[in-house]
């Protein structure tokens, strides 16, 4: 029998309701309210930072945070070419221009390359700033992109970040739980371990609030620049005094009353991610041409997307026979997002040896992973990739 299995749906539960009534009842349903502060001071403690900010959106606080870290018009930033375009389109917010890098097997930022092309495409110019030779732009922040809650290898990219005299600025919007288990950074949670960390909580990911993000720092005097900003940057609210462009970008105390209740239950999430991953990969073994992604050895991933990569020549079929094949069955998959150097508003920006990216971009395919997944659910999906084997 045809089911729907739909890919990543939020976990909610009625216990959030008593935070929406009283919301609801106080009046305190805007960019105001008791669970912003708490919400603000559960996701830090989770990830053990002082503090921490709450913005309208992941976006909002990546444009905050690179605007923090002095991006400026006509700056250069390195971003990655496989992830989703949220992580770009802030740069030029700005007025500054991405400049892109390859992927490695994890699916994040390919340090190698990263190294190869500030050692060997910038130099220095007498004021110490890093300048791209081909282009003559100030290189200003690498943008560390963790993918499907993956980590970026950190150690290398923060000695590259220290040599060249760059900022970091880290994308975990998708790896919220996400822990270093060895090296330099044991203990440390995606997003803590940059100059800025930025978390998202839109629909898909593994808590929600329905949409918003949060913001951490190392240095306390930038978040709380960071907040000064996201309210409008407003000095005086009696008298509506600004000092500077500020911008709308505070979280709703709605929005909020849902993430006092989801933080809560991350590791219970986590947990369910971990063994509906484990049951994918036991399922799915010894299938010729179908593999799923490991994540990466010295972390505990928050395992918050799961892909599978499509050998043609093994399966017998393409990625996208696959997905149609499957979406006919009622479930929902989808490609990795098209590499962001190829959209038309970035294709005459720096792209560095891109290769690895347009493999992934092609054969990789994400299957269902709601933290509500079921084990039958799981078996579903994987009968039906097994009966499409031709």
């Amino acid at each position: 029998m045809k089911r729907e299995i739909q890919l990543s749906v939020p976990n909610l539960s009625l216990d959030i309701v008593e935070n929406l009534r009283e919301c609801i009842e106080t009046g305190w349903v805007s960019t105001g309210g008791r669970f912003i502060g708490e919400f603000e001071k559960k996701l830090a403690d989770y990830v053990g930072t002082e503090s921490a900010v709450s913005t309208q959106s992941g976006t909002a606080g990546l444009h905050l945070a690179l605007r923090e870290l002095g991006t400026g018009h006509g700056d250069e930033v390195i971003v990655p070419a496989l992830t989703f375009i949220a992580a770009v389109n802030p740069v030029t917010y700005l007025g500054a221009v991405p400049a892109f890098m390859d992927c490695d097997d994890t699916l994040c930022m390919d340090v190698d390359k990263l190294a190869h092309f500030l050692e060997k495409e910038c130099e220095k110019n007498p004021q110490d700033q890093l300048i791209n030779r081909t282009t003559g732009k100030i290189v200003k922040v690498i943008v560390a992109v963790h993918i499907f809650g993956n980590t970026c290898n950190m150690e290398r990219i923060m000695e590259l970040a220290q040599k060249y005299g760059l900022k970091v600025l880290e994308d975990a919007t998708e790896a919220l739980g996400t822990y270093i288990n060895e090296g330099q950074y044991q203990g440390k949670f995606a997003g803590t371990i940059g100059d800025i960390g930025v978390y998202s909580f839109n629909a898909n990911k593994i808590i929600t609030t329905g949409g918003g993000g949060m913001v951490v720092a190392k240095n306390k005097a930038s978040l709380e620049h960071i907040r000064y900003l996201g309210i409008t940057a407003k000095n005086d609210s009696l008298f509506f005094v600004h000092d500077e462009t500020g911008y709308n970008y505070r979280m709703l105390n709605t929005q909020a009353a849902l993430g006092v209740s989801q933080i809560d239950r991350l590791e219970e999430f986590i947990k369910i991610k971990i063994q509906n991953y484990n049951l994918y990969k036991e399922l799915l073994s010894g299938i010729p041409g179908i593999t799923v992604l490991p994540f990466s050895q010295g972390i505990r991933a928050n395992h918050w997307f799961y892909s599978l990569l499509i050998d043609k020549e093994a399966f017998g079929m393409d990625r996208n026979e696959l997905m149609h094949l499957l979406i006919s069955e009622g479930i929902q998959c989808r490609p990795v997002w098209k590499l962001c150097h190829t959209q038309k508003p970035y294709v005459n920006h720096v792209a560095y040896r891109i290769e690895k990216a347009y493999y992934f971009e092609k054969n990789i395919l994400n299957v269902p992973c709601s933290t509500s997944l079921s084990e039958e659910e799981v078996k579903y999906v994987c009968d039906a990739i097994k009966k499409a084997k031709p």
